[in-house]
């Protein structure tokens, strides 16, 4: 496992996140194009669902915006493949083929539209994040166009009107490039990297760079918190895809250490009362909450 410890302590960075009153606060690095990104999902909901009051997180941008926009057919073919090989993988569906017939050239509005929807608050922006990762890597929507950005934050219901005019902002702008700038204080040069920082102990941050199973990510919030973190039970499953609205089977086995057949018993009984519906996926199934 990369196991570093960061040469900056999270005082540093506090002009870029908000001041938070739990213990930890994890850095995690993203971009929305990466499939690796949206398969650590899981992890990442399981981790809020048992630890949540133990920890915030601060979401930083980043990613290789200059080799995107090259355009290049082979740079295209390669992405695709490994979009397929990431979610047959981790059940966490992409589709490969929007590289080889819609190619994405132009990712940079996307990472402001991200910015642009954290200006109207953390969890704001946290919502945006996960539907403009639906709407790319499950509905194989074009997110450099400025229509589907703005649908986007229709559908997670943001203040359309102030994100129209956010997009254009120079306040976006200068929080991507906060972002960036993180990054490279940090020395992130994979993504996804996640930085745990105690807040309440002056110590270095740890590094885990790259994606690894959940019990790692619990080991380092045990290693960082004062006494052992108490697990924290899930929520009823209706209760959980009512907060969530869609989620794979694969989130939902991770959270619950069910099998994926016995999710998808229990999310088919959920169907036959009209409280879920299945969505289409390349790799894997997903669930739409369409109860009241």
């Amino acid at each position: 496992m990369k196991h570093e410890f960061s040469q900056h302590n999270s005082t540093s960075f506090h002009c870029c996140s908000g001041n938070e009153k739990k213990p930890i606060e994890i850095y995690m690095f993203v971009d929305p194009l990466c499939p690796e990104c949206w398969a650590l999902e899981p992890v990442i909901k399981k981790l809020h669902v048992e630890y949540g009051r133990y920890f915030s997180i601060k979401h930083v941008l980043s990613g290789n915006l200059a080799s995107l926009n090259l355009g290049k057919k082979q740079l295209h073919e390669n992405t695709a493949q490994t979009w397929e090989k990431t979610a047959s993988r981790s059940g966490m569906s992409c589709d490969g083929s929007l590289w080889l017939k819609n190619p994405i050239f132009s990712p940079y509005l996307a990472f402001i539209a991200i910015k642009a929807a954290e200006l109207q608050g953390r969890k704001a922006g946290i919502k945006y994040l996960r539907k403009l990762q639906e709407f790319l890597f499950l509905e194989k929507q074009n997110i450099s166009s400025l229509e589907v950005l703005t649908e986007c934050a229709s559908k997670v219901d943001l203040d359309v009107h102030e994100f129209i005019l956010d997009i254009h902002s120079e306040s976006a702008a200068k929080a991507f490039q906060c972002d960036l700038k993180i990054t490279a204080e940090m020395d992130v040069r994979e993504i996804p990297s996640l930085v745990f920082f105690n807040q309440t102990v002056e110590e270095e941050g740890i590094k885990i760079t790259g994606s690894y199973p959940y019990e790692i990510y619990v080991q380092i919030l045990e290693e960082m918190l004062p006494a052992k973190p108490e697990k924290a039970a899930p929520p009823p499953i209706v209760k959980f895809l009512k907060h969530y609205k869609l989620l794979a089977s694969v989130e939902i086995a991770l959270v619950y250490n069910m099998s994926i057949n016995e999710v998808e018993k229990e999310m088919k009984k959920l169907q036959l009362k009209q409280l879920v519906e299945q969505i289409p996926a390349k790799f894997g199934v997903f669930w739409r909450y369409i109860g009241e």
